[in-house]
C-alpha cells in the first residue's frame, strides 16, 4: 500500500475531484475516506471545499435534477428520492425542481411514455398495460400522469 497522503495533497486530489463534475458532501466524505483520512482532516478538507466553492450542495442538487431528467428522463419521485438518499436538505431539493418546466416535464414524459408503448412486444391487455405503468412507475413518473397516459394510449390502439 501507497503511503498516506498530506491534507493538502488530498485537498488538491479532492478540489480536481470537485471541480470535473458536481459533488454531493456524502461523496466527497466517502472519497476522502477512500484515500485514508481521518475524520478530524476529512471534516478540514470539506470546510476547505465549501469555503472555495468547489462544493456546493444547492449547485449540486440543481445539476443534478436537470441532468437525470433531461437525459435519464426520470420523473420528479425518482429524482426527490435519490436526492434524500445523497442526503440533500429539503430546500435545496425544492430549489432543485425549480430547474424542471412544467412544459419541459410533459414533454419529456409524453415523448417517453409513447416511445416505450410503442415498444411494447404484447399487442394489448393487461400485461401490456402492467409493463407499461411499472416501467415509468419506476422511472419516478407521478401515478396519475401515468394512468391518464394509459388510458389515453389504450383508446389510440
Amino acid at each position: 500500500m501507497s503511503e498516506k497522503l498530506s491534507v493538502t495533497e488530498a485537498k488538491l486530489k479532492l478540489e480536481y475531484y470537485c471541480s470535473y463534475q458536481e459533488r454531493c458532501h456524502q461523496d466527497v466524505v466517502q472519497k476522502c475516506y477512500d484515500l485514508g483520512m481521518k475524520s478530524d482532516e476529512v471534516d478540514a478538507i470539506v470546510v476547505h471545499l465549501l469555503q472555495h466553492n468547489f462544493l456546493n450542495e444547492e449547485r449540486f442538487a440543481r445539476s443534478f435534477a436537470r441532468g437525470k431528467h433531461r437525459i435519464k428522463a426520470w420523473g420528479k419521485i425518482r429524482i426527490v428520492n435519490e436526492l434524500k438518499q445523497r442526503q440533500i436538505s429539503a430546500p435545496n431539493i425544492k430549489s432543485a425542481l425549480t430547474e424542471i418546466t412544467e412544459e419541459e416535464y410533459e414533454t419529456i414524459f409524453d415523448s417517453l411514455a409513447e416511445r416505450h408503448w410503442s415498444s411494447l412486444t404484447e399487442r394489448k391487455g393487461q400485461k401490456k398495460n402492467k409493463k407499461f405503468c411499472d416501467y415509468l412507475l419506476r422511472r419516478g413518473w407521478e401515478s396519475t400522469l401515468v394512468y391518464e397516459k394509459l388510458k389515453q394510449l389504450e383508446k389510440l390502439t
